[in-house]
């Protein structure tokens, strides 16, 4: 089977589609999509988003110096779409595509309730490279939504259902085909195939199982935590 060589262009896929909310103070709050984002440094934690200079939420984020990355799921693959394709100077997308802004805990800017993970960030850099600027940013906080943790409080973002964008085009990931590392391990433990969507279905079951008692407690240590924070 032979190469073709192409020109340079932008091949890295997939990219994750997430769903940037920002806002001024005393203005409506906005949302871009974009899939030029990356993590850049895990201690401490950042991330990076580029984004052209003519978008609204360019002057936004720049004027600001934070915006949340919200993570998308095949629920809100139409609002992920919608929000790329509409400028916030003419619509509000948060009403158009009934989604509900969800108090950040660090930052002015909110996140997006009906999406499982809100990443909130402060800008330290800005690069300017030729169509898209860089932002450079500090991860302050991560929200993460509830019904995505288990009876014993851990946290299982790969069962939500999560999408990303490939040339054009929204795809939904799930299908499990290995584990960090197992290609080294000398007895690796079987495992049985599953998919995020069949793990979902797990989760929903047992939590529907579980004993009023069960849920009485852990409800209490919610509402401790909530206090808190």
């Amino acid at each position: 089977m032979g190469k073709q060589f192409w020109k340079p262009g932008n091949m890295l896929y997939p990219l994750p589609a997430v769903m940037v909310s920002c806002q001024r103070e005393n203005e409506k709050p906005n949302i871009i999509t974009l899939a030029w984002v990356g993590t850049v440094c895990s201690d401490p934690a950042m991330v990076s988003i580029s984004i052209r200079p003519e978008r609204y939420s360019y002057d936004i984020i720049r004027e600001t110096g934070e915006f949340v990355i919200n993570l998308t799921t095949a629920e809100l693959a139409k609002a992920t779409d919608y929000c790329g394709v509409r400028s916030g100077r003419n619509v509000d997308k948060f009403a158009e595509m009934k989604l509900t802004p969800s108090p950040s805990q660090k930052i002015h800017a909110p996140g997006i309730k009906e999406s499982p993970v809100n990443i909130e960030c402060r800008v330290t850099q800005i690069i300017k490279l030729g169509s898209h600027d860089m932002f450079l940013a500090e991860v302050v906080g991560v929200d993460v939504d509830e019904d995505c943790l288990d009876q014993n409080g851990k946290f299982h973002l790969n069962d939500t259902g999560l999408i990303a964008y490939s040339h054009g085009e929204y795809f939904s990931l799930g299908e499990y085909v290995g584990k960090f590392g197992y290609s080294v391990r000398k007895n690796p433990p079987a495992e049985k195939p599953h998919t995020a969507k069949g793990n979902r279905r797990n989760r929903e079951s047992e939590r529907k199982n579980r004993t009023p008692e069960k849920n009485a407690v852990k409800s209490g240590k919610r509402n401790k935590s909530a206090k808190q924070r």
